[in-house]
């Protein structure tokens, strides 16, 4: 056995093992497009998700965009990663919904073709949680999936893709076809914005910590004054 025989096999990159799974998509292979389906869905449903304000709209877009990619993966060069490719049929879906959209309401759409300190994907509960701190924990989410939606689209992408997806800045312009300083901009601006919004939040939610109101109000009264009761019967 030579020398070289035994030398471990070279690691592949994800690049690769996408090249080798379109390659046999192409040859037929509907298993492989599977695998790479998998292998993308999460990013890229963040992808529409964040462009169309809609899950159900977002999973749409996402099935017709990756039609739209087995039907042309034949036509894949390589000359861009699978995953920024992708990304460029999922947005173009995407714009294509708005549009259509806008013109049904008759309205123009604010949207360019050209188009974070908060870790969402931080915000899984650990193997045990107390119920309470799980409730806590969706709520926050849900409070920062939906001052998300209120940035503007353009803001919307790049933050997904930086802070949530964790792209490089160049990946991210890659994906959106944009220049580098205008991915580094929006995201800076993206999460201003949110800290903003959040903060808002905060500041109108500090005056109903520790809620005394109520029950427990009542609760408190009704208890000292038994106690003072029994002590002037007992005086």
């Amino acid at each position: 056995m030579t020398e070289a025989a035994n030398l471990p096999p070279t690691p592949t990159s994800a690049s690769d093992d996408d090249r080798a799974l379109v390659r046999r998509v192409v040859e037929g292979d509907c298993a492989a497009f599977e695998l790479l389906m998998r292998r993308h869905n999460r990013r890229l449903y963040r992808l529409a998700r964040a462009t169309l304000r809609d899950d159900a709209e977002a999973e749409d877009a996402l099935q017709d965009a990756y039609l739209c990619a087995y039907r042309s993966l034949s036509q894949f060069r390589g000359d861009a990663a699978l995953s920024t490719w992708l990304s460029r049929l999922v947005l173009n879906e995407c714009y294509g919904r708005l549009r259509r959209h806008a013109r049904r309401e008759n309205v123009v759409p604010i949207v360019s073709s050209n188009t974070a300190d908060i870790d969402i994907e931080a915000m899984h509960p650990s193997d045990y949680e107390p119920p309470d701190s799980a409730a806590a924990r969706a709520e926050m989410r849900a409070l920062i999936e939906r001052k998300l939606d209120e940035l503007p689209e353009s803001f919307r992408t790049v933050f997904i893709l930086r802070s949530v997806e964790e792209l490089s800045v160049e990946e991210t312009a890659q994906c959106l076809e944009i220049a580098e300083a205008t991915v580094r901009s929006r995201h800076f601006r993206a999460k201003s914005l949110l800290r903003e919004a959040l903060a808002q939040e905060i500041d109108l939610a500090g005056s109903e910590l520790f809620g005394f109101a109520g029950a427990r109000c009542d609760r408190i009264v009704a208890n000292v004054m038994s106690r003072i009761d029994k002590r002037g019967a007992s005086s």
